[in-house]
């Protein structure tokens, strides 16, 4: 069991709730958990609703899973109580992906020792763009990931994390490869999204991202933005333009109506955690494949 009092970072870089945990954490004398939890099982905080299926499918019976706040809420926008940074920093595994939430970010921090696992570190990735499980392949990465800080934390569970993760990174190269075949027409496609969340399934399946937003799906975007999304949708002939689950869809709504195009939805897999991540993602693949302008 941790004994050691934790060192918060910088008052500067912590939120106010945060900075509340760290000084109850501090004051109290509060410690982290054993290695094991009490019922023999990993206590795992993982986020988004993509990771958490991850730690779940991954850890098996071996791990209690849990998200850092309640389903229902947009990744981006998750702002942590401080009984919920406690969750954070006690827990023996956090599956996360740095500068997606902020006060998830500034919870790791107040960790100590091993696991906490930043999914931005699988190849490939941009730190200015924590969504990475919108590629099935490097979703595969973090999965390995995720397989080794379990086994390094918990050796005992080591085989069954190492025979479970393989057959979770199975599976998504699996479901890389239809989704590889199906948009395989679409190449070079413009894809018109309401905020930018697409950029690694773009770059994979060979299409073209414009986002109407940013990363950030709470910023309004600029008119100067606006009119270039409708240039490039007059330009590329483009048919469709799809909203998300985290974005209001009215922006795209007019930008559609003024262009005479249809609109359709996409998953970025940010808010539930009652949504299965490949059925969600083959969804997907059918929405494109109606909505982009695709030979054949």
């Amino acid at each position: 069991m941790r004994t050691s009092p934790r060192t918060p970072p910088s008052r500067s870089a912590l939120g106010p709730v945060v900075l509340l945990a760290a000084a109850a954490l501090a004051g109290c004398g509060v410690t982290g958990p054993s290695a094991v939890a009490d019922d023999g099982r990993l206590d795992v905080v993982a986020s988004p609703p993509a990771l958490l299926e991850v730690a779940q499918r991954v850890g098996g019976d071996d791990v209690d899973v849990v998200a850092p706040a309640p389903s229902g809420v947009d990744a981006h926008a998750v702002e942590l109580t401080a009984e919920q940074v406690a969750r954070v920093v006690d827990a023996d595994v956090v599956v996360f992906v740095r500068h997606l939430a902020p006060s998830v970010d500034d919870a790791v921090a107040l960790r100590e020792g091993p696991g906490a696992v930043d999914v931005s570190r699988v190849d490939g990735a941009d730190e200015q763009d924590p969504h990475v499980w919108l590629d099935p392949v490097l979703l595969a990465e973090a999965t390995e990931l995720v397989a080794a800080e379990l086994a390094e934390v918990d050796p005992r569970g080591a085989q069954g994390y190492e025979r479970r993760g393989d057959a979770l990174v199975a599976e998504l190269h699996g479901l890389d490869q239809d989704l590889a075949a199906q948009l395989a027409p679409c190449r070079g496609a413009v894809l018109v999204t309401s905020h930018e969340a697409f950029g690694y399934f773009a770059a994979r399946y060979g299409l073209e991202q414009v986002a109407v937003t940013g990363i950030d799906p709470t910023a309004e975007p600029a008119p100067g933005r606006l009119r270039r999304v409708a240039e490039e949708v007059r330009r590329a002939d483009v048919r469709t333009l799809f909203s998300d689950e985290v974005t209001s869809p009215g922006v795209e709504r007019a930008l559609a109506d003024e262009a005479g195009v249809t609109t359709s939805v996409l998953s970025t897999l940010e808010v539930s955690a009652d949504v299965d991540y490949a059925t969600t993602m083959r969804r997907n693949g059918d929405a494109l494949r109606a909505g982009l302008v695709c030979d054949g």
